[in-house]
């Protein structure tokens, strides 16, 4: 590592420790040549993950967007913040696992639909009923009939 103040091609690594959750460490090195001391982070690069919506626009991937729609969905239910934060590091976690640099939207949202269905059966079908765009009170009546079947079969 090149040091800042004299340019020196070589320094040394005196103390490492991982910061946050392992994911940053953070190193002290010392110039062996003008003696000053500075601190370098490593961490991992990731390679962003760009989002196909069904229009056929892209954009970037955005944890928070998932976030926000299942807090709507879980409004006055029994659901923590920290259910909330699993499940969408889960589902980003997943996301980056895939090794894939694009996604379609419809995939976030069943991913989103599979584990909130798990967290609470009322906020997955308020989520359902967005992300599907129920036309009418059939359409929503026979999501239900499913969430039944499934849990008798469960």
């Amino acid at each position: 590592m090149k040091c800042p103040f004299c340019n020196y091609n070589d320094t040394k690594v005196i103390d490492s420790r991982g910061q946050e959750d392992n994911s940053v460490i953070r190193r002290r090195r010392l110039c062996e040549s003008c003696g000053k001391r500075f601190t370098t982070y490593e961490r991992i690069d990731m390679i962003p993950i760009t989002v196909i919506k069904n229009d056929g626009t892209r954009e970037i991937f955005d944890k928070t967007k998932i976030i926000n729609g299942v807090m709507k969905s879980c409004n006055k239910r029994p659901v923590t913040a920290q259910q909330i934060q699993e499940l969408a590091d889960d589902i980003e976690n997943t996301l980056m696992g895939l090794g894939e640099r694009e996604v379609e939207s419809k995939q976030i949202g069943n991913m989103v639909m599979d584990r909130l269905k798990e967290v609470d059966e009322v906020a997955y079908v308020r989520f359902a009923s967005v992300y599907r765009q129920f036309k009418d009170i059939n359409t929503f009546i026979d999501e239900l009939e499913k969430l039944l079947v499934e849990k008798k079969k469960g």
